[in-house]
């Protein structure tokens, strides 16, 4: 898979968006029909107010995101830094070096909304040389997958920047031995296993459980906790705007954190829902009865 990518990657990103136009939209939407039952499941009742013809626009707008998403990827394995900012921007992020002098660490909290690899890609281009910057991922289920993908991570944000979730927390302690100041990309949409489903709350119209590893981590370690709100502007443009949840983690209420984050997410969702994952089945458990 690697190789192939490398191969594809030559293609200017114009040309990558005609290949999705012309091949894979129509395979992937009309001839295969990828996860599409789960997408509509999902928009129906996500969105129970818009009608049958809301939702299969926004359903094909998905689509048609989720090709250019691969598209893009495949672009930015050889894409120059340059050729990256032309197409991502970055908003409201003056205050990141001034909080992570100040608390040591800043967390970046996002969805699977817009680009999110290209968050993490550009992410160094936030604040100064001198900062470290780490994106914490889960291994995909196909090793070759996985990869790939950490190969396209690490050619631009430096090997050792992504972080398997499981050796995360031995990762910060030494971090903070070592007084490092550095910023910590968080993907904190991700459905969680029934026994790490330690909070529960309304999204999207319905009971939805929550990673609460981002509110442990910041308030264990005093972290700066931000969300970053993805738009596209036109095909293969983003603004990532960083917004503060809280510079005194500690000092939050059980689950506020978390709580916030699915809150700017689900209205982040809602100003553009076809750049939310729809093929995640993100509803597959039911809220226990004694929450």
């Amino acid at each position: 898979m690697k190789f192939l990518i490398s191969i594809l990657s030559l293609l200017p990103l114009k040309a990558l968006y005609l290949l999705g136009d012309v091949f894979t939209y129509p395979l992937m939407y009309y001839i295969v029909g990828y996860r599409k039952r789960l997408v509509r499941k999902n928009l129906r009742l996500s969105f129970p107010d818009k009608s049958d013809a809301e939702r299969k626009a926004i359903e094909k707008r998905f689509y048609h995101h989720f090709v250019d998403l691969i598209a893009e990827v495949i672009w930015s394995y050889r894409a120059t830094e340059e050729e990256m900012l032309e197409h991502f921007e970055s908003v409201n992020v003056d205050k990141v070096e001034q909080w992570a002098q100040q608390k040591g660490g800043v967390i970046f909290m996002l969805g699977h909304l817009g680009n999110w690899e290209w968050t993490a890609e550009v992410q160094h281009r936030f604040v100064s040389p001198e900062m470290r910057h780490y994106n914490v991922y889960r291994p995909l289920n196909s090793k070759s997958a996985d990869k790939a993908m950490t190969a396209i991570r690490e050619k631009r944000s430096g090997e050792g920047s992504n972080i398997e979730k499981n050796f995360l927390l031995r990762h910060l302690v030494q971090l903070k031995k070592q007084q490092a100041k550095f910023t910590l990309g968080l993907i904190a949409d991700q459905k969680p296993s029934p026994r790490n489903a330690h909070y529960w709350t309304t999204f999207l119209n319905q009971d939805t459980s929550f990673l609460d590893g981002g509110e442990v981590i910041a308030k264990k370690f005093d972290y700066v906790v931000t969300y970053v709100h993805m738009t596209s502007t036109r095909r293969g443009h983003y603004t990532a705007r960083v917004d503060l949840i809280t510079d005194n983690a500690p000092a939050t209420a059980a689950n506020e954190i978390t709580e916030q984050f699915a809150r700017r997410l689900e209205a982040n969702i809602c100003e553009q829902p076809e750049l939310w994952l729809w093929t995640h089945n993100r509803w597959k458990w039911q809220r226990p009865q004694n929450e």
